[in-house]
């Protein structure tokens, strides 16, 4: 409720907030929502010529390439770029945690090599590490979700490891062991739970690339596959009628801006929330 009610004194994390439970909303109840199936090619889809018919009272966002309509294709593509954003930022969320915590708190030769290896990953640019490992890999939605959060954690794993280190030499937690007290009880009882807004702040900003890089990898191919709707393969079969339907390239890339951006604001917003430090700076 105090997160809430800092939220709602920010006017733009506020929208953002508005906004992310939109889209999630309109992703939820999109079987509901959606005025035709995502993949139905509607016999009236296209004009004479062919090409993709412009928004009107029948297909309120206009159809694609393919005569199907633009507006179910989003509302079913926001459920599939959604599931990956969170799944994906998930997982990288939590392997972040885990070599953040295990490096920072033991120290030593494993410390040291689990950092060495994070600072390796994260030497890769991201994007490419991603349409390498996707290129090589079978294209699917749970392919596409793994390949993001095998590239997405060391930036959590670096935070977190800074953290444990500063944590694991606090006065409480040298009286911890001094008390006799095993690692198991330090980690889930003090160390993790400082870290707990760490890894939602994290979490909600990781989220925003998240949706960006399954964006990127669909429209160059080696993301989501057709028939399956995701914001960025929608761009993707769409790129050759810029010219001739430019509302096919600039609805779902707004969407994808907007949504981007409202988890971001969230984000910052929690970031400020949870670090004393960053509070009133805003």
């Amino acid at each position: 409720m105090r997160v809430l009610k800092e939220i709602s004194r920010r006017p733009l994390a506020l929208f953002g907030l508005v906004v992310i439970v939109l889209v999630c909303l309109l992703a939820l109840f999109a079987p509901w929502i959606a005025p035709y199936s995502p993949d139905n090619q509607m016999f009236d889809g296209l004009t004479l010529e062919g090409a993709p018919i412009p928004p009107s009272a029948q297909f309120l966002l206009g159809t694609d390439t393919l005569g199907r309509d633009l507006l179910s294709r989003l509302l079913y593509g926001a459920r599939t770029s959604l599931i990956i954003g969170l799944a994906a930022n998930g997982v990288a969320v939590t392997i972040g945690l885990f070599v953040g915590v295990t490096a920072g708190y033991l120290r030593g030769w494993i410390g040291t090599l689990l950092m060495r290896f994070t600072d390796l990953m994260m030497a890769f640019p991201a994007l490419l590490l991603a349409i390498v490992l996707a290129a090589i890999l079978k294209p699917s939605l749970l392919i596409v979700a793994m390949v993001i959060a095998l590239v997405n954690w060391v930036q959590v794993a670096r935070i977190v490891y800074t953290e444990t280190r500063a944590l694991a030499e606090r006065d409480f937690i040298l009286a911890e062991r001094a008390l006799g007290a095993g690692h198991s009880r330090i980690l889930f009882l003090h160390v993790l739970p400082h870290l707990f807004p760490t890894a939602i702040v994290w979490g909600t900003l990781g989220v925003a690339t998240t949706v960006l890089l399954e964006a990127t990898l669909s429209f160059l191919g080696v993301g989501v596959q057709p028939p399956d709707a995701s914001w960025g393969n929608i761009i993707f079969e769409s790129q050759s009628y810029f010219q001739a339907a430019p509302w096919l390239v600039f609805i779902p890339g707004a969407i994808i801006l907007i949504t981007s951006l409202s988890f971001n604001l969230v984000g910052d917003a929690l970031r400020d929330i949870f670090d004393p430090m960053q509070r009133g700076r805003g």
